[in-house]
């Protein structure tokens, strides 16, 4: 019988394919957790404070008269917007030949060259108008245009007052009729269909800015006696009223005064207030002494009132979300003190061994009279847990809703507690009253829509409660 030759084959491990496996391997995970890597902007948690959202847009109320034009001409003026004038002081004169209108032309034609005191005054008022511009008030634009002509006309008309008398001693003279003013108070060059109004008439219907009318009244513009020349605001006394919502009206219903701040110039003044209401709708209305000329020229104005700020760690709302838990009683844990993870035995249902369990952990998230704010995702509705020693059971299904944040400190989305205390349209005051809630300088995601409990995170733009408020 022939000898037979077994030949052993020897199989070599090839490193590179080691290697390039492991390479593979490791790629294929960068990639897939870079899938599941949520990409967000982070906000550092810090203690600030923030004023009740109390900003309105109130009507103006005035202690004002329309001065009638006294003849049919040319209207000139020559006192100058919300400019204080005396009893019997000059305001206008009404020429109707136009002999004097021309003369002012003239006047201005030789004098282009404004005065210092004149340019002061422009630039004035053009600052002014710029500190306080908002796109979303374009009418304004077209307001100041006019102010400004009325301006300019105003300085060139007060430069042929001199020519005044040299006119009214001549052939013309009998053609020009001088506005004098009937009481001491401020000229303010527009009048409105609001005129009269009283805080007991304000109602909604005041405050649909597609029905107010205003009217500027423009120098060198032919009038009729009886139009308006001007209107005369007599007494530094004024009102403003406000629809009232009921957070405020409690707010301020304890307070005989309160500190008033016009967002048109950052003004602040004390003002008396008092809650009315007309037509079973509250409104405030504040009582004021000062800063009357500044606003004049205004049926509307934007007022904050400055109540007491409230104090605590300060979150964007957008990162504000609520959630559902299962509410299950704390003696049903396996450790009825337990403060971070409580274990619960569930019953299952083996054939043959009604009575098995097993155990399960869950993450607290609060803890409220015993009772235990367990995530939905641990219990299915209907699951028995068994009392530990014990043959009591407890169906799961009762749910409550907690408002919270996303903590993003360990990498991932963690669903922390918070109590709101007050807020406004953009960020909230939240207190910290246990362990469960937000605490100072955790790190949170800016915008909670979307984001799921446990998505890792990482932080891309990371802006800090300070930096925020300045």
């Amino acid at each position: 019988m022939a000898e037979q030759e077994h030949t052993v084959k020897k199989h070599y491990i090839n490193v590179g394919s080691l290697i390039f496996g492991a390479i593979l391997v490791y790629l294929i995970l960068i990639i897939y957790s870079g899938m599941h890597v949520t990409q967000l902007a982070g906000y550092e948690v810090t203690e600030g404070s923030l004023a009740v959202d109390s900003t309105y847009r109130g009507v103006a109320i005035r202690v004002e008269q329309i001065v009638s034009a006294n003849n049919n001409g040319y209207i000139n003026y020559y006192a100058g917007e919300d400019e204080h004038i005396s009893n019997g002081g000059l305001v206008y004169s009404i020429d109707e030949s136009g002999v004097l209108s021309e003369m002012i032309k003239d006047s201005a034609a030789i004098n282009a060259v404004l005065s210092d005191e004149a340019l002061y005054e422009l630039r004035s008022e053009l600052a002014g108008f710029a500190g306080i511009y908002s796109d979303n008030d374009f009418l304004d634009v077209y307001r100041m245009q006019d102010s400004v002509k009325s301006t300019v006309r105003k300085l060139a008309n007060q430069s042929a007052l001199e020519d005044l008398r040299s006119i009214s001693s001549n052939a013309y003279g009998d053609l020009i009729d001088m506005g004098y003013s009937p009481d001491s108070g401020i000229v303010v060059y527009n009048y409105d269909n609001l005129q009269g109004l009283t805080a007991s008439g304000v109602t909604d219907e005041t405050f649909d800015e597609s029905t107010y009318q205003r009217e500027q009244l423009v120098d060198g513009d032919l009038v009729s006696a009886g139009d308006p020349a001007y209107r005369l605001v007599t007494s530094e006394s004024w009102q403003i009223v406000f629809p009232l919502d009921e957070t405020t009206a409690s707010a301020i219903s304890s307070n005989s005064t309160i500190k008033t701040r016009f967002l048109k110039n950052d003004y602040e003044s004390n003002a008396k207030v008092e809650i009315i209401n007309n037509d079973n709708k509250d409104y405030g209305v504040l009582y004021l002494n000062d800063s009357m000329i500044a606003f004049a020229e205004d049926r509307f104005v934007d007022i904050e009132l400055v109540l007491d700020e409230v104090r605590g760690l300060k979150v964007p709302n957008s990162a504000i979300v609520s959630r559902e838990f299962y509410v299950i009683p704390a003696e049903y844990a396996t450790d009825s003190n337990a403060r971070d993870t409580a274990g619960f035995l569930r019953k299952t249902y083996v054939e043959g061994n009604p009575d098995t369990t097993e155990y399960v952990t869950g993450d607290i998230y609060n803890r409220v009279d015993d009772m235990l704010y367990i995530d939905v995702s641990v219990f299915a509705n209907g699951d028995e847990l068994v009392k530990p020693d014990s043959s009591d059971t407890f169906t799961v299904g009762a749910k409550e809703v907690l408002t919270g944040v996303y903590n993003m400190n360990k990498g991932y989305a963690d669903f922390t507690k918070i109590n709101v205390i007050n807020s406004n349209k953009e960020y909230s005051i939240v207190e910290s009253e246990s362990m469960y809630d937000l605490q100072v300088y955790d790190y949170i995601v800016l915008d909670g829509d979307g984001v799921n409990d446990s998505d890792f995170v990482t932080d891309t733009d990371l802006k800090n409660g300070k930096e925020e408020e300045k």
